[in-house]
């Protein structure tokens, strides 16, 4: 990862805290670019990926056992925070139990210099699923579900102020975090252009 000192990226290797909002398979791994990473974690995602839940293999779908017996380690070698609901992480920045598309799922509050931004994750992967109460079909409890698409538009600002997991508009409303990382890392500190 090359050091944008505009932006403030930091070397993976220098950062000292990740934020795991799930440990389904596409959010979760590549422990060894943080080695001095300590992981933020709700209780309940933990419970879930190591519980009675993964005795069955619909549930198991969205988790590799890899991964997660990695996170096992983690806690192990004291390197993982456990957060039951809301919790401030750092000045500006709060985690919030969301549930849902995970048992455990978490969202997170950012402040920036436009207001209060939110990483929605998989609490609503596309726009569309925020917008009108619709849910990704892997999920946990489609009743959190919506109950946390009303808990994100209270935490957002505004509806621009949300970002959702897995929308590609993401990538062309907001400008590049700078040169190379156009597309794959952008500046949610700034206004999106309109949504299509």
């Amino acid at each position: 990862m090359k050091v944008s000192r505009s932006i403030g990226i930091r070397q993976a290797t220098s950062i000292e805290h990740v934020i795991v909002t799930h440990m389904h398979y596409d959010h979760i791994g590549n422990y060894e670019m943080f080695p001095k990473a300590r992981y933020h974690l709700q209780r309940d995602e933990m419970a879930y990926a190591t519980g009675r839940y993964m005795c069955h293999a619909h549930m198991r779908i969205p988790f590799e056992v890899d991964d997660v017996v990695a996170m096992v380690r983690k806690v192990f070698a004291e390197r993982v925070v456990f957060h039951d609901g809301t919790e401030q992480i750092a000045p500006g920045v709060t985690v919030h139990k969301i549930g849902g598309h995970s048992m455990g799922l978490q969202c997170v509050r950012v402040k920036t210099r436009r207001g209060h931004v939110v990483l929605a994750s998989d609490a609503s992967h596309l726009y569309g699923h925020i917008d009108h109460g619709r849910a990704f079909p892997i999920t946990y409890c489609v009743g959190d579900v919506l109950k946390g698409h009303a808990t994100i538009k209270k935490l957002a600002d505004s509806p621009d102020h949300i970002v959702p997991g897995h929308d590609p508009q993401v990538a062309t409303i907001y400008p590049g975090a700078g040169p190379g990382l156009d597309s794959w890392v952008v500046r949610l500190d700034v206004e999106p252009a309109r949504r299509t």
